[in-house]
């Protein structure tokens, strides 16, 4: 897929794997709408990608409000003529544990990192389905297939995101719209740098940009990287409950 002058909106550009993309993403010559919470972050893009080429639209938009993402995404459409790809980035994560289970935080993960996604569907559906075309790509993780100790919240989102994804991905495809899972595994940023436990394979930010801007050239269903973590995780997804449990208290236990 040839995304030079493709349409594309992006969520979550002001740091990390998100921000990273929007400059990869004007380089390739697009027309970039970057929507994120923090305003003198996409000032900050908008400043630093100015010679990169492509169109860079910048909003300031929380995607846990429904009606502001309708608006904006509507507003987007307006302007930059339609839309033919969404990068549905944003997300959260904190390291929790028993002393922080409550619902408040369980509440912060999921209204960003799922109903977050939901709401930006549920404004390009009807879009895509009228023009019969169009990509959704949503970023999930590598942490979607066990419920890893002190990430419970976490790691329930994103297999949220993952199953969502797919009961769409049949359905729109018969429609020609193509449905994409990202799911990258520990990649440096302020997110990750919160975490207080070993993260293997840490990646930076720009290599895994460019491992996505790749993945969506080629049509990948899924992108998902390093291989080695990859391969991890699908072996930990195979394992018994009782030595996954262990291997958990093992680790806590250092």
């Amino acid at each position: 897929m040839e995304l030079k002058n493709k349409k594309i909106i992006l969520t979550g550009g002001s740091s990390g794997i998100g921000y990273q993309l929007s400059k990869k993403l004007l380089f390739e010559g697009c027309s970039l709408a970057v929507l994120a919470r923090r305003k003198e972050r996409l000032d900050k893009l908008a400043e630093e990608t100015k010679e990169l080429g492509g169109k860079l639209f910048t909003y300031q938009c929380d995607v846990t409000d429904k009606n502001k993402v309708n608006s904006v995404i509507t507003e987007i459409i307006k302007t930059m003529g339609g839309i033919d790809i969404a990068v549905l980035n944003s997300g959260v994560g904190r390291p929790e544990g028993i002393k922080k289970f409550n619902s408040e935080n369980a509440e912060a993960v999921f209204n960003t990192n799922v109903l977050g996604i939901v709401n930006c569907i549920e404004t390009l559906l009807p879009v895509f389905l009228e023009q019969k075309h169009g990509v959704i790509a949503g970023v999930s993780s590598l942490a979607d297939n066990r419920g890893f100790s002190m990430s419970g919240f976490y790691c329930g989102s994103k297999a949220a995101v993952t199953m969502i994804l797919e009961s769409l991905s049949a359905e729109l495809k018969m429609h020609g719209i193509q449905v994409v899972t990202i799911k990258p595994g520990f990649v440096r940023s302020e997110m990750t740098a919160r975490n207080n436990f070993k993260m293997p394979f840490l990646m930076d930010a720009d290599k895994a940009a460019d491992i996505i801007i790749k993945g969506l050239k080629k049509g990948k269903r899924i992108i998902q990287f390093p291989l080695i973590t990859v391969i991890g995780s699908k072996l930990i997804g195979l394992l018994p409950v009782r030595l996954f449990e262990y291997i958990e208290y093992k680790r806590l236990s250092k």
